[in-house]
């Protein structure tokens, strides 16, 4: 798995639906707003023209990272883990620090990361420290 970009379904459907968003709804709203404010003349001082061509190239911009992340990732499905007893690729973990805090963490794609919800990357010097951990193993993690 070291050579491919894991993702779970559900980072997968919120990247998809990231794009869907931007494409539909925030990209054709900017283009109508680009639209209107050329049509009012002078586009050097206009500023409802400056700032839409600039948020138009920021979305465009997001929109062909999505599509190329999306076309990269490979999915897999931590329900589909055929060895549950150690930790690998969507695994939830609690860990105990030397001064017994407990912390637990589910070990996700880089895409979905998020520390604050317990979602830690995949590639992640503590997921790689808790890659093939078992119940009770100790691991340190510099």
């Amino acid at each position: 798995m070291s050579d491919t970009i894991p993702i779970t379904p559900a980072g997968f459907r919120a990247l998809r639906e990231r794009y869907e968003l931007l494409f539909t709804t925030e990209r054709p709203r900017l283009v109508e707003t680009i639209s209107w404010a050329a049509g009012n003349g002078d586009r050097s001082e206009n500023g409802d023209y400056i700032y839409g061509r600039k948020r138009l190239r920021e979305v465009d911009r997001e929109l062909s990272h999505l599509s190329r992340r999306m076309k990269a990732v490979t999915i897999v499905d931590p329900a589909q883990q055929a060895n549950r007893s150690r930790a690998w690729f969507g695994a939830t973990v609690t860990i105990v620090d030397e001064d017994a805090r407990e912390r637990t963490v589910t070990l996700v794609g880089e895409d979905e990361a998020d520390a604050t919800a317990g979602r830690i990357s995949w590639r992640s010097p503590l997921a790689r420290a808790l890659r093939g951990a078992a119940v009770g193993d100790v691991r340190n993690v510099t």
